[in-house]
């Protein structure tokens, strides 16, 4: 039930992810593609001390559900603020604000599931929580694909993404508790260590007693999966912001289909979850993140055969977006249980801040190369910086 606040959360952002490049686009035609990039970037480079900041601060204080708490309302209030102004200068401010304030549920959120459930346990419970709150951003795209239907005004949309997340912070004071015990994490980092130390002294027995040891002692690269984390986040952003504004305008697609384009992806990610879900126990999480990176890689060159408008190309679209929907769904699963094994506690915003990085890059970089060069090359980069997060991931892995 702790989980019922995420839901709504996400319902509304769903549903904001979407309309927002829309809507800038619609107030500034001639450079709507420019202010998502704009928007976006500042709001993500000032979640990035802000993700570290609520991580730490969390962390010290053992308290996790105050900061989620602070997250759902304040972002209930700017987004109702939001709604009363169409100028872009005091839009960016609120939404920057708001990406600031955004940040305070993310670590919370994974430390509570590291926290509650022992780690054989981390990658079903990661993957249930990311399926149920896909359900919620899968219901505020249907939201969305009636507003734009039924021709809702901008400032009415605005006012139920912000009153479902006003029901989030209801529905989070209800039912989050902080765990009563706070030590899984600490154990699985003491495992990791007694365990590297086992298998030191194990290949040095066997090398003294002269028996050929063909295998190596091999310490995780932390820095490579870092790295390969903040290169996947700017290839995924430099590929996301301008894809709605790519369906609407070089495949002709209304609003409303725009948003069922992206009530497909949700599903695909359901799907994702799902399958991530049953399989945790079983699959190497390691070497599914370089293969799902590498066929994300696929998926954006993929892309390049739908630049021309025809009702083929829409198939392509719709069928590529799918299929990034489920390859993120079981890469976010994995990568975040790797995160809570890798990261110390302390540092818990770490992992938010290394996507953050990317994310804010990506997302200027995306909608700018889309309006100065086109949307192929918004592809091709996208799919080249997928290829060097896979190596990446390979090395670390």
């Amino acid at each position: 039930m702790w989980r019922l606040g995420f839901f709504f959360h996400e319902m509304g952002f769903g549903l904001l992810s979407i309309f927002l490049p829309l809507y800038l686009v619609k107030i500034n035609p001639s450079n709507g593609l420019f202010y998502v990039g704009v928007i976006t970037a500042i709001a993500l480079f000032a979640a990035i001390p802000a993700s570290f900041f609520w991580g730490y601060l969390c962390d010290k204080t053992r308290h996790y559900k105050r900061y989620i708490l602070l997250a759902f309302l304040t972002l209930a209030v700017l987004l109702f603020l939001f709604a009363f102004t169409t100028d872009i200068a005091l839009l960016i401010i609120i939404y920057a604000v708001m990406s600031i304030f955004h940040a305070a549920h993310e670590a919370p959120k994974n430390i509570l599931i590291s926290e509650l459930y022992s780690h054989r346990d981390w990658g079903k419970h990661f993957a249930l929580y990311e399926g149920f709150t896909e359900v919620g951003t899968l219901i505020g795209l249907v939201l969305g694909f009636f507003a734009s239907f039924f021709g809702v005004s901008a400032m009415n949309t605005l006012f139920l993404v912000a009153g479902l997340n006003f029901v989030a912070f209801v529905l989070a004071a209800i039912f989050v508790v902080d765990p009563p015990m706070i030590f899984e994490r600490s154990l699985v980092s003491m495992e990791k260590r007694v365990g590297f130390a086992f298998q030191g002294v194990f290949l040095a027995s066997r090398m003294m007693d002269g028996i050929r040891v063909d295998e190596k002692l091999k310490r995780e690269n932390v820095t490579a999966f870092c790295c390969g984390l903040v290169l996947f986040s700017l290839a995924l952003n430099i590929l996301w912001p301008p894809l709605p504004i790519f369906a609407q305008l070089n495949l002709g697609l209304s609003t409303a289909v725009v948003f069922v384009i992206f009530v497909l992806n949700s599903g695909g990610s359901i799907v994702g979850y799902a399958l991530v879900g049953r399989t945790s126990e079983e699959s190497n999480g390691r070497a599914s993140v370089s293969r799902l990176v590498l066929f994300r890689s696929m998926l954006a060159f993929l892309l390049l055969l739908a630049l021309r408008q025809s009702s083929l190309n829409v198939f392509l679209t719709i069928g590529v977006v799918i299929l990034m929907g489920f390859a993120f769904a079981v890469f976010i699963v994995h990568i975040e249980h790797l995160s809570m094994e890798l990261i110390p506690a302390g540092k818990a915003g770490l992992m938010n801040v290394l996507i953050g990085v990317g994310a804010a890059v990506g997302s200027f970089a995306g909608p700018f190369i889309a309006q100065a060069l086109g949307f192929l090359q918004v592809f091709v980069v996208a799919g080249a910086i997928f290829l060097a997060a896979f190596v990446f991931f390979k090395i670390f892995a």
